[in-house]
């Protein structure tokens, strides 16, 4: 409510109000505010500008020096990657030498900076594409960090690469049917979250608060799917947030989901889910170390190091690496043998995601392993489990209670909501629809029904 009703309009009028030289400093310094009310710790503002300065001054270095340059990228790197260690990986690493090796190294409860996983992976990549030349160096700072720092998309992505938008960070466009377009984007955005997301997502944590040991196996399998609809939504619905106000801005976003729930194997799914987070592993993880050039026991070698890495960026957890490796294995499973099936048979393919969507997701979501055994049983009733007392008929209450908000998902995973909204995006009707989607929203925030963004987590 504050963002919307405080925040943005100020900034938008400042943002407005001075010449096209002074935006990027406007963006920099709103944004830089925008953070601060985020961190938790103060100091951690500093180590954010930090970032900034130094990763600025490191590409200066990379692209004027001649016999240095691996010198400073690797010295860049590992800055960037220090400081994502230490804070998110840090207890981590000291609470399993405690345990596998039996040792006592005092464990700190470090708190993690917000979005440090996203502006980390922008740095990176700005440094190597100018190592690269791919791109050429920022000579402006104030450029530099309102390129890093910009709000929208600061703390939960898409993951923007310098050269996609350095001719925008010079020049862009502001016209009225922008600001109009990037509005009803963030509009449409705020829906998802708000609206389904939140909602649908009060089913699984009602299953939380029960306890998975005591629900039937009906709405273990409704919780699942809620889930699995919660995130998407969620995510969904931010990064088309970021992308309507940074069309509003005059900059180009990159669409960070493309219906992934329509897809059929797990293969194509990654190629449609937080597009710009696989992009990023391709690009600087994955062809670096060769990609599929050097024969398929590379290949294979590759994506297991692309999947590792994508489970521990994830989060600090078993579980997330376990999850990492379930979809390393399903999608080699997928191209050496079931994917040209699954993509010919398309009933089979739909049919085969409905069931390894929401599985797959369940290893993400719960990080108890102890609880995740307790919850595939119920999922699965004719594995051997404990007896609990269970609530007869329990999934009717609740399908009862979120019957709509599954029919929305459903609805709006599709592609159907978009092609209609293509077509009559310009109308009259259609700005009512968004201005009712608007209002529900905020009145959905004002009585408490709204929760943080999933992905702040990561």
């Amino acid at each position: 409510m504050e963002f919307i009703f405080i925040f943005l309009p100020v900034f938008m009028i400042a943002y407005a109000a001075v010449r096209k030289e002074y935006k990027n400093f406007v963006l920099f310094t709103g944004s830089v505010v925008f953070y601060s009310f985020g961190v938790k710790k103060p100091v951690y503002i500093l180590l954010f500008l930090l970032t900034v300065l130094l990763n600025f001054i490191v590409g200066q270095f990379i692209e004027h020096s001649r016999h240095t340059k691996k010198l400073w990228l690797t010295f860049g790197i590992l800055f960037n990657f220090w400081w994502l260690i230490f804070f998110k990986y840090w207890t981590f690493g000291t609470e399993n030498i405690n345990h596998f090796f039996h040792q006592s190294f005092t464990v700190k409860d470090i708190i993690l900076p917000i979005g440090i996983s996203f502006y980390t992976f922008q740095n990176v990549s700005y440094i190597i594409d100018v190592f690269r030349g791919k791109a050429k160096a920022e000579k402006n700072l104030i450029n530099y960090g309102a390129y890093i720092t910009m709000f929208p998309q600061l703390i939960a992505g898409p993951i923007v690469t310098y050269d996609h938008v350095a001719k925008e960070l010079k020049s862009r466009t502001h016209t009225i049917q922008r600001v109009e377009d990037g509005l009803k984007t963030f509009t449409i955005g705020l829906g998802y979250k708000v609206l389904i997301a939140n909602q649908i997502g009060g089913l699984w944590s009602d299953i939380a608060m029960i306890g998975y040991e005591s629900v039937s196996s009906r709405l273990a399998w409704l919780g699942i799917f809620a889930y699995s609809f919660q995130l998407y939504f969620d995510f969904c619905g931010y990064s088309l947030m970021a992308i309507g106000l940074g069309r509003v801005m005059g900059f180009d976003i990159p669409r960070n989901f493309d219906h992934p729930y329509m897809s059929l194997t797990m293969t194509e799914f990654w190629r449609r889910w937080h597009i710009t987070l696989g992009s990023w592993f391709r690009d600087y993880i994955y062809i670096p170390l060769g990609g599929n050039r050097k024969g398929s026991g590379r290949m294979v070698f590759n994506t297991f190091i692309v999947w590792l890495f994508t489970g521990l960026w994830h989060g600090a957890s078993w579980n997330f690496v376990l999850w990492g490796m379930v979809l390393f294995l399903i999608i080699m499973s997928e191209k050496f043998w079931t994917g040209k099936t699954l993509n010919k048979i398309k009933p089979l393919g739909h049919a085969y995601m409905l069931l390894i969507i929401p599985l797959t997701w369940l290893i993400f979501a719960i990080t108890d392993f102890h609880e995740l055994g307790i919850y595939f049983k119920r999922l699965l009733p004719f594995l051997p489990q404990k007896t609990y007392a269970i609530m007869e008929g329990d999934y009717i209450q609740y399908w009862k209670d979120y019957w709509k908000y599954f029919a929305a998902a459903l609805v709006f995973s599709t592609r159907l909501p978009e092609a209609l909204y293509k077509k009559i995006k310009n109308s009259f009707i259609t700005d009512i629809a968004l201005l009712a989607v608007f209002w529900a929203s905020v009145y959905c925030m004002y009585k408490g029904l709204d929760d943080p963004f999933m992905y702040f987590r990561f």
